[in-house]
């Protein structure tokens, strides 16, 4: 017989020869359960409260140019001053219909109040018998309709003149683009002489809000159920690396991105001496918070192999192994996942030599 063979078959012969109701002793720890609060540390992105980049609204070019990159602004501010001579040339035409509409219709009025005199003389007499012919006083009646309509067209006429007028001073107004809100002119693409209009995606401006910035923080899926609006949140960013910087959680966005697995969440801060910048990327100490209190073991205690990671359980004074996933550490325990409650009691120092379903009992401790 091949000599290998002879001694695997030796050692499986002695195996059998364990008796089987032979309990294996060892110590015991308990299932402990406490709530789980820890900082990672994630990337951010500082971006501003508000942004916006102007345009022109009318064909135009561009007169002044009062602001460049860097400047502060408040909201009011004139930026840029823009001149138009065609359009100039249309309100005057528009103001001159005005005064032709409005002439039409005065003359309206007075011919309506000549024939409305004409009708009632003509009624009045018409109470006397065969002072007036009947078909005379219809006629009367129908020219004063005539001028009424008259006078009416005129008003509307008057009125779509001076609406016409309105509006080209309203289109007059955008020649003068001013701040919407306070903030530092971030971007500038136009010079004097520039001929500006609405078919030119070259913003004039861009303007950003930095005294007030969104920290954008993408943090993981497994993290997303601790996160508290409001909470404070600590951050540090390279260009300032001995200062440490904080805001408050103030937006989610309550969906996940599919190629990350990652949620955005938004921290304002408030930037009031300017050190921070849009466009920054710290480096945020993201507080981890679980919703429910963390089961944790000693390290000891978790048994990995190539097919499973578990605990063993005391189960009625047999060894039951209870599948676990690992997670955050915590001294000398470490957090698991599994089929486990609080006061479960384990086995302190785990191996895969004690196996399932095997009888197991506490060492007994030994007295001096």
């Amino acid at each position: 017989m091949n000599p290998t063979k002879a001694l695997l078959m030796s050692i499986c012969v002695s195996a059998l020869a364990v008796p089987a109701g032979l309990a294996q002793t060892g110590e015991f720890s308990q299932v402990v359960a406490k709530p789980v609060s820890r900082t990672v540390e994630l990337p951010g992105e500082f971006l501003p409260y508000l942004t916006v980049s102007l345009h022109a609204r009318v064909p135009a070019y561009v007169d002044r140019v009062l602001v460049d990159r860097g400047s502060f602004v408040k909201q009011g501010d004139l930026l840029v001053e823009m001149s138009a001579p065609e359009m100039a040339a249309q309100i005057a035409e528009g103001e001159s219909k005005v005064q032709a509409t409005e002439a039409e219709r005065i003359q309206a009025e007075a011919q309506l109040a000549a024939t409305q005199a004409t009708y009632d003389r003509l009624k009045q007499a018409a109470q006397t018998p065969g002072a007036v012919a009947g078909n005379e006083l219809i006629q009367a009646e129908k020219q004063v309709d005539a001028a009424r309509a008259l006078l009416d067209s005129r008003q509307q006429a008057s009125k779509a003149a001076e609406a016409a007028v309105r509006s080209q001073k309203d289109l007059q107004a955008y020649l003068r683009i001013t701040a919407p809100f306070e903030g530092v002119v971030t971007d500038r693409m136009v010079h004097p002489g520039a001929l500006v209009g609405p078919g030119n995606d070259i913003p004039l401006l861009v303007i950003q809000q930095v005294s007030h910035l969104r920290l954008v923080v993408p943090v993981p899926e497994e993290d997303v159920s601790g996160i508290v609006n409001g909470a404070a949140v600590a951050f540090q960013v390279p260009a300032w690396p001995e200062r440490m910087f904080s805001g408050k959680v103030a937006r989610l966005s309550r969906a996940l991105d599919q190629k990350t697995r990652t949620m955005p969440v938004e921290i304002d801060v408030m930037n009031r001496d300017g050190s921070l910048s849009p466009g920054m990327f710290p480096t945020v100490k993201w507080p981890v918070r679980r919703s429910r209190p963390a089961l944790f073991v000693p390290k000891t205690s978790v048994v990995t192999t190539t097919e499973r990671t578990f605990v063993i359980r005391d189960q009625n004074g047999k060894a039951e192994w209870v599948d676990v996933k690992k997670g955050v550490s915590d001294g000398d325990l470490v957090e698991v996942i599994g089929n486990l409650k609080p006061g479960d009691r384990v086995v302190r120092r785990g191996t895969d030599e004690v196996h399932d379903g095997s009888p197991i009992q506490a060492a007994s401790k030994k007295t001096p």
